[in-house]
């Protein structure tokens, strides 16, 4: 069964929602799982692949577009209604909704920001997962 884990980010961080998803997609990355990340918008999808060639100094995290899948890259971007089949470790979610394919996945990140609709949706989506029986894990992250 797909566990859900939830990434709180404090109030006053210096870090948006972006940032803290390239960590998480570096890290995912270099224990070798495979990672869609979905965004909502063909302008998000744009800003998170120009960021996860330049969030830090010497990073590369290998990722291509949906729609410019090449069959091996192990991060791809996407906004569609539904990802390729090729992919079912991570999924990270940067959307204010519950993507209906999430349950293909091993796992799910979702970020919350620290503002009050960020918290509204990433509670309406926590209330989703808890009430369908979904193993839920919350991480409060440090400024």
């Amino acid at each position: 069964m797909t566990r859900v884990g939830f990434y709180l980010l404090p109030e006053g961080s210096p870090d948006d929602i972006r940032h803290t998803a390239c960590r998480l997609i570096d890290k995912a990355y270099r224990q070798g799982l495979g990672i869609y990340v979905h965004t909502p918008c063909a302008e998000s999808l744009a800003d998170m692949d120009e960021l996860l060639w330049t969030f830090r100094q010497g990073s590369f995290v290998p990722h291509i577009p949906v729609a410019q899948e090449d069959g091996i890259s192990p991060v791809l971007l996407g906004c569609t209604p539904e990802p390729p089949n090729r992919l079912s470790d991570v999924l990270v979610n940067l959307t204010d909704t519950v993507p209906l394919f999430f349950s293909r996945f091993e796992r799910v990140v979702e970020l919350i920001g620290a503002d009050d609709a960020q918290r509204a949706a990433g509670r309406d989506r926590y209330r989703f997962y808890r009430d369908r029986g979904y193993s839920l894990q919350t991480h409060t992250l440090a400024v």
